[in-house]
């Protein structure tokens, strides 16, 4: 039996984005790899940093998400927590019901 696969969603400040890279980089023990994007944070919770920021409304931040099996996205969880503690990275994880590679055929 498999072990159930989660996404592990995270936000952050796009300051943050060449150390959570590098971090997320050495984690390969529990995420071989991980999608990012620049996303636009809203809400009365996000804080908007710079002038700019502040002019267009919204922050702008960095999404990186990864899948894994839920134990590896937990102890995943404990180690930012602990390696960005104050940071204000918000996270959430969510089940996968299915994984995998689109890939050309063998011929």
């Amino acid at each position: 039996m498999s072990a159930e696969l989660v996404c592990l969603t995270l936000i952050a400040a796009r300051s943050l984005r060449d150390e959570l890279f590098d971090y997320l980089s050495e984690q390969r023990d529990l995420a071989p790899g991980f999608t990012a994007s620049d996303v636009a944070g809203h809400g009365p919770d996000v804080r908007l940093q710079t002038s700019a920021e502040r002019v267009k409304g919204h922050a702008d931040e960095l999404m990186l998400r990864t899948i894994l099996p839920a134990q590896d996205a937990a102890q995943l969880l404990d180690r930012l927590k602990a390696a960005f503690a104050g940071s204000r990275v918000v996270y959430w994880i969510m089940p996968v019901s299915e994984f995998g590679v689109i890939d050309v055929p063998n011929r």
